[in-house]
């Protein structure tokens, strides 16, 4: 009877455990067609939560780690597929040229891509040129007012809904808003306060105001139609944000002092 039993539980192992090699082969297969883990980031001079930076060694960023942590967790290399803003990586969604990313959320995004648990929530705000006179919201939504906002992103979408007057203006790049701001030929950028306040530091006389117009939502995200890669997304966030894999994540690209947020207040 006991050979019996132990025979039959040693079948029910072996069945689960070829379940759970099936499962973890169909995971790779969707999560990484190609044999590794295409991680898709945007790239800035000040990296973030969300923004990324080149460096010597390759890129360094929040999502840069959280993506070498993911890959390592699915046995598989990584690879990191640079875009210059978020909007960026949107449009590719459909393309098959990443497999992950993490990026700020809205409505129309839901549309393109299949999100995770919220990482970051970030304040949006705006800087003024240096020498602008302009103190607050009110001053600076006037008919006039040139604003820039890095294209095709939540942020953008968000000034030109909170701007009646002001003009809104859409680039590709951060770095050719620095310019245009350093320079005088904008009054004013819409990002987020972390990411303008890297930015002040870097141009004298700037300012960074202090009313807050939006609150942006970061969060891992998968192509639609990837239920696999979504449900392991899905996890190993959750689990990053538990086990202190995320928090070490902002402690290693200049966030140290920064709580991690993941609920809109």
């Amino acid at each position: 009877m006991s050979f019996r039993l132990l025979r039959l539980a040693g079948l029910v192992l072996g069945v689960m455990t070829m379940a759970a090699s099936a499962h973890a082969d169909a995971l790779k297969d969707e999560i990484a067609p190609t044999g590794k883990l295409r991680v898709a980031i945007a790239i800035s001079p000040a990296g973030g939560a969300f923004w990324c930076t080149r460096t010597e060694n390759g890129y360094a960023g929040v999502p840069v780690d959280l993506g070498k942590a993911m890959a390592a967790q699915l046995g598989v290399p990584n690879d990191y597929v640079v875009h210059q803003n978020s909007g960026q990586i949107t449009d590719a969604a459909a393309n098959n040229a990443w497999d992950i990313t993490f990026l700020p959320k809205d409505a129309e995004r839901e549309t393109k891509m299949t999100f995770g648990p919220i990482y970051e929530v970030a304040d949006a705000t705006y800087i003024v040129k240096p020498g602008s006179t302009i103190t607050s919201f009110a001053a600076l939504d006037q008919d006039g007012v040139k604003v820039a906002a890095v294209n095709a992103t939540t942020t953008m979408r968000g000034a030109i809904a909170h701007l009646k007057h002001a003009k809104v203006t859409g680039y590709q790049t951060y770095d050719e808003i620095f310019n245009l701001l350093k320079g005088g030929g904008i009054d004013a950028f819409a990002l987020s306060r972390d990411q303008l306040n890297a930015m002040a530091s870097k141009i004298p006389g700037a300012r960074v105001l202090d009313e807050t117009f939006k609150q942006t939502v970061t969060a891992v995200a998968v192509p639609l139609d990837h239920p696999l890669a979504a449900a392991f997304a899905t996890k190993f966030m959750t689990d990053a944000i538990a086990n202190g894999t995320l928090r070490k994540a902002y402690d290693n690209n200049g966030l140290k002092g920064s709580p991690v947020r993941t609920e809109v207040k």
